[in-house]
């Protein structure tokens, strides 16, 4: 059969190639479209009809209002850690709580986690003021390449025509073994990623302590098989959009990482996907987040949910929440991963096969925009 081309096809390739060509282009992200006044957003941040469909009808059967009021029906879990250092009844209660919000839900909001309320309000004015100051003095740091140690994108990993991109800009940094480098960040926001990096990674040692108690093991399992000694941190802005309900600040995914400890603003946006249904997460005042990682449930074998989350599009004011992502040292990114053994049984087989951070990152940036689980290439 002779196979005839569409030209009005063809058209339409060109013009969403030629869009995204001039965006990147331009070196100004998001916030660069806003500034320029557009009234219509670009054709590669509108999601396809059945998704934009279903994100109108989810939307409009969260179970919390995302202008603050809750209506009691679900709540994330919160853990308090207070005097866990000292107090062993204390300590067992929150490792029992961690325990069920990451069985249950993947995603808990902490509480008395030693991060000074200053430094996580400094981490996001920094945010703020790294996306707000002209884009000349930013768009030297402008780069789609995710080996930069520092960058300023929109459109993150490979994007190809049936891809759609986040309403959101991102300003990321790498800190592999924890090193942070003063001198390589942007002066604008240099002193408080510096002082939020230090707590970042005092926090995550806690954490990898109860979560390694939480699933049983010993306090130091998760540090002695480094799965969390490197960060990436992303300082996130999400401008107004003329047509929210066409797009996503955040489309709808979970992290390819072990752990992840977010700080947001008070604009709230953020939610989770639990029980078949949004959950607007919503923001407490000193408060911080975590949630787990896909490669945090491949080596739990389930145990350890991995959360989907998004966050929504408005149309009035602008977002900013930093994110700190964990994943393994210098020397383990090629080191493949296993469900751990010790948790393994003949009633509780491994569920996954052994993957590397790196192989389940590069599988993840080919699944993502296509929104299939990449988890389950691993599945044995």
């Amino acid at each position: 059969m002779e196979h005839h081309i569409n030209k009005d096809d063809d058209s339409l390739r060109h013009d969403w190639a030629q869009e995204v060509k001039a965006f990147e282009e331009s070196r100004g992200g998001v916030k660069g479209l806003v500034d320029s006044g557009v009234t219509r957003i670009p054709k590669f941040f509108i999601q396809s009809p059945a998704a934009a469909a279903q994100q109108s009808l989810l939307s409009t059967s969260t179970v919390n209002n995302v202008n603050g009021i809750n209506d009691g029906l679900l709540q994330i879990p919160c853990v308090d850690l207070q005097g866990i250092e000292t107090d062993g009844a204390r300590r067992k209660e929150a490792v029992d709580e961690i325990r069920r919000a990451a069985e249950t839900w993947g995603f808990f909001r902490i509480t008395s986690h030693g991060v000074p309320i200053s430094v996580m309000d400094g981490i996001l004015e920094a945010t703020r003021r790294f996306h707000e100051q002209p884009k000349e003095d930013k768009l030297h740091l402008y780069s789609a390449d995710g080996r930069q140690s520092v960058r300023f994108y929109t459109i993150n990993g490979t994007f190809q025509e049936n891809h759609v991109a986040s309403w959101r800009d991102a300003l990321g940094f790498n800190f592999p073994d924890g090193v942070v480098d003063s001198q390589a960040l942007p002066l604008v926001c240099r002193k408080e990623v510096s002082e939020y990096m230090k707590h970042m990674i005092k926090l995550r040692d806690v954490l990898s302590e109860l979560l390694s108690e939480a699933l049983g093991l010993s306090s130091d399992h998760l540090a002695r098989i480094e799965c969390m000694e490197s960060e990436h941190l992303s300082c996130l802005y999400y401008p107004p959009c003329p047509e929210p309900n066409l797009t996503l600040g955040l489309l709808k995914h979970s992290d390819t990482t072990f752990l992840t400890i977010v700080v947001q603003d008070d604009k709230g946006g953020l939610q989770v996907f639990h029980q078949d249904q949004w959950v607007n997460v919503l923001p407490v005042p000193g408060a911080l987040l975590a949630n787990i990682g896909d490669l945090m449930q491949l080596i739990t074998n389930d145990k350890f949910k991995s959360a989907e989350h998004r966050v929504l599009a408005r149309c009035v004011g602008s977002r900013v929440s930093t994110a700190c992502f964990f994943f393994p040292s210098s020397s383990h990114l090629f080191k493949p991963y296993g469900p751990i053994k010790e948790l393994l049984s003949e009633t509780n087989p491994p569920l996954y096969g052994e993957v590397s951070n790196m192989e389940y990152t590069t599988a993840y940036q080919k699944n993502v925009r296509h929104r299939t689980s990449t988890l389950a290439l691993f599945k044995l």
